[in-house]
């Protein structure tokens, strides 16, 4: 039992330094987490409803995992080769393109949530 526990602390611990890293040293996971902060942020502000933080919450945690596995697989491909190969380019590129797709469906998720409230509040009705 208390080798399981072990076991499991490790995990968390080599868990909490992939975080640490990512925030650290990559750029873009920084810019998608004052995104997410700003959106929380803003969906507070304009009292969007409890399901709707919910659903916004969600869409955070699906950007911040797509860009740790785009992270990931592009860190992968690197270590396999540093040549310029077509089946290296073809697995960076279909990742980028998980991270862009995640990305424009996050726009989207804000678009449905934040329009209604933004709109009622500056347009006339």
């Amino acid at each position: 039992m208390r080798e399981r526990l072990l076991r499991h602390r490790d995990s968390f611990q080599n868990a909490w330094q992939g975080i640490q890293w990512i925030v650290h040293e990559h750029q873009n996971f920084r810019v998608h987490l004052g995104i997410s902060l700003l959106a929380l942020v803003l969906g507070y502000a304009l009292g969007v409803s409890r399901l709707e933080m919910i659903i916004l919450f969600f869409t955070i945690l699906l950007g911040l995992t797509a860009e740790m596995i785009n992270t990931a697989m592009e860190s992968v491909t690197d270590l396999v080769t540093k040549e310029w190969r077509s089946e290296a380019k073809i697995a960076k590129d279909v990742s980028a393109a998980m991270m862009l797709v995640v990305a424009l469906g996050a726009c989207a998720v804000g678009i449905f949530i934040f329009l209604p409230h933004v709109s009622g509040r500056f347009l006339p009705p």
